[in-house]
């Protein structure tokens, strides 16, 4: 199996070789961009399996960045994960809410941002076991990682296809925000439960586009649940 290519981002000389010597040690195929406008030339090169994107750069910052990688057909399912420096809630919303999938705060430990990034690599591969899974107009289908109503594609990204994946699982069960965790993230991932809320509005607006939003149901006090009753 090749190994997963990873695009750094990051203006500063001295993060960025200190991450691409982590990454190339843990065995990845790195290339790397000092800012934004260089990232996108890379990337139409070659599509990375990640992208490791400092928030603060020159010129487009990261959080343009990002939406602009969401607004691309080609491009809008590439796991993110965003390095920023801000440390307060709101900032961090900010990031996940443009369309990272994951945020690591500086200054981080080498160990763990591998771990980051080799728990978001696993949630954005489909399992090679599950079958096809179909509730009320939805279809999830994880051999091809597609999500369809009608024979259309529902686009989402990577985390939001696991949450999915979990819920038409379990069907009228309630998760709560940590055991979604559990399930998506892992039992040792380094991630607010309040992250969880917002990839749920993230599936949502997915689903809103094909008439499904109501699907993800909120239970107050406790938590989540699919239903595809009203």
């Amino acid at each position: 199996m090749n190994p997963s290519k990873i695009l750094v981002v990051e203006d500063e000389p001295a993060i960025r070789e200190m991450v691409l010597l982590s990454l190339e040690r843990a065995g990845f195929d790195v290339a790397q961009a000092g800012d934004a406008e260089e990232a996108l030339l890379k990337l139409a090169d070659d599509r990375p399996d990640l992208i490791l994107l400092d928030w603060m750069l020159p010129g487009r910052s990261g959080l343009e960045f990002t939406r602009r990688i969401r607004r691309d057909e080609h491009m809008r399912r590439i796991p993110i994960i965003m390095l920023t420096a801000r440390v307060e809630e709101e900032a961090k919303i900010l990031g996940l809410e443009s369309g990272a999938d994951d945020y690591v705060t500086k200054p981080f430990s080498p160990r763990e941002l591998m771990a980051r990034i080799k728990a978001l690599l696993r949630r954005s591969r489909p399992p090679e076991v599950d079958g096809p899974l179909s509730l009320g107009a939805l279809s999830l289908d994880s051999m091809s990682h597609r999500v369809t109503v009608s024979e259309k594609t529902v686009d989402m990204g990577p985390t939001e296809f696991r949450i999915l994946q979990v819920f038409m699982s379990h069907p009228e069960r309630v998760f709560s925000r940590a055991q979604l965790l559990d399930h998506v993230w892992g039992h040792h991932a380094y991630v607010e439960e309040r992250t969880v809320d917002v990839h749920i509005l993230r599936l949502r607006q997915a689903l809103s586009e094909h008439g499904c939003r109501h699907y993800i149901q909120t239970v107050r006090g406790a938590g989540y649940r699919f239903s595809v009753q009203g």
